[in-house]
């Protein structure tokens, strides 16, 4: 089992290294937010992301189809409400809940990891010497 606990079975998951699987987690916050089909997560990935992830259509629906067959999300066919086709819903499972919360776990501890550290570096590397030299590295 991955040592977040998420009952995957893994020895490893993406959310124990989240920057190995943002794509997916991404995608588990924005279904976690509102349930949506696959087309429109597209648009809304590319557009919450500021245009940094961008998937062809095939690549969604191959992402989409691995991580509820690994049974983080759970999908539904919905009947259009116009004359277009009907579309597959996709919804966060309970157990793609947890990754997720795991996964933001995770992303906070670094964040205090790399605050500590930025300010490590202000404080012993950005200080001017008398006559406006750096500090020797």
């Amino acid at each position: 089992m991955c040592g977040s606990g998420c009952g995957c079975g893994q020895d490893h998951c993406w959310h124990e290294y989240p920057e190995r699987g943002w794509i997916q987690f991404l995608i588990l916050r924005l279904l976690y937010e509102k349930p949506s089909y696959g087309y429109q997560l597209m648009e809304t990935l590319e557009e919450e992301s500021c245009g940094c992830h961008r998937l062809e259509t095939g690549s969604m629906y191959t992402l989409l189809r691995r991580m509820e067959h690994r049974g983080l999300l759970e999908s539904a066919w919905e009947r259009a409400e116009t004359t277009g086709p009907d579309r597959r819903v996709y919804k966060v499972t309970r157990m793609g809940t947890e990754a997720l919360r795991s996964g933001l776990e995770s992303i906070v501890k670094r964040k205090a990891m790399m605050n500590d550290l930025t300010n490590f570096y202000k404080k012993n590397f950005m200080k001017t010497r008398e006559g406006g030299e750096k500090p020797d590295v």
